[in-house]
């Protein structure tokens, strides 16, 4: 659903990342064009329109080389750091569209439509499932805090669940945008879980071949540990090993420089020996 028109919001254009609403974001900026830009937004009331670049290569990005639609956030925090690019932490507050490029000459301005999301108690089904669905890949990739858990737990809203998830799963970007760009929260939900469902399949199967992998190589592991054992016991009691005197007596076969039939015939009855 569309909102209401916003004028005149400073841009910042993004590489190999896509902003979403109630998500909290560190990035660092050191291009010219983005610092004035910073710096306008923090002159105003801090809003500025977040949007990734179609192409991350290009170093500077009119407004058509960005996708439509990107994230109206907040400046929480600005530090310059020693070699003079900023560190900000920005806060995504809402969906928006990109309607006209305000042609400013020292950074990126654009006048935008916020995109207001309907939430539907019909869609409160979503929320057990891809709670449970975040909690099942958490226990099996470790690759989420109890704090971060806790927090999932504690939203209940679909548009602001889906969202959050989004920076916990590994999607590329290009699907990132996508989900952002679904206007339908259903769509959402059922693309998150999706992911959630692929990825929890894709560890699972890992997880089961890393193991027989591991139990191979401890096997092997074994095995060459008992045959050293075995050869250090042999020439503690004074024993030869059979193996390397066979492997002896193949060499001294190949270097005694016999005739073919004769090397044959020899080869022959030592493959006998072996056998026995």
């Amino acid at each position: 659903m569309t909102g209401k028109n916003t004028k005149n919001i400073p841009l910042l254009p993004l590489r190999d990342v896509v902003i979403f609403p109630s998500v909290v974001t560190p990035l660092f900026v050191g291009r010219e064009k983005s610092i004035v830009a910073l710096q306008a937004a923090m002159a105003g009331d801090k809003q500025i329109m977040l949007v990734a670049q179609k192409n991350a290569q290009e170093d500077d990005p009119k407004v058509t080389d960005l996708y439509a639609v990107g994230t109206l956030s907040t400046i929480l925090q600005l530090i310059k750091l020693p070699d003079g690019t900023l560190k900000v932490l920005v806060e995504g507050n809402q969906r928006s569209k990109i309607l006209k490029d305000n042609a400013h000459p020292d950074f990126l301005s654009v006048d935008i439509n916020l995109i207001e999301d309907s939430e539907d108690s019909d869609l409160n089904k979503y929320l057990v499932t891809l709670k449970k669905q975040f909690q099942d890949y958490v226990k099996l990739t470790k690759k989420a805090t109890p704090e971060v858990l806790n927090t999932i737990n504690a939203i209940d809203s679909i548009g602001r669940l889906t969202d959050t998830l989004v920076g916990h799963l590994s999607i590329e970007l290009k699907e990132k945008q996508k989900i952002l760009e679904e206007l339908s929260l259903e769509e959402r939900a059922k693309s998150i879980l999706m992911h959630l469902e692929s990825q929890l399949d894709v560890t699972k199967v890992d997880k089961k071949i890393r193991g027989r992998v591991k139990s191979q190589m401890e096997k092997s592991q074994k095995e060459y540990y008992l045959n050293e054992q075995m050869k250090a016991l042999k020439k503690e009691l004074g024993e030869f090993d059979e193996s390397e005197e066979a492997d002896q007596l193949e060499t001294k076969i190949l270097k005694s420089g016999m005739t073919k039939e004769a090397e044959t015939k020899a080869l022959a009855e030592l493959n006998k020996y072996k056998m026995m």
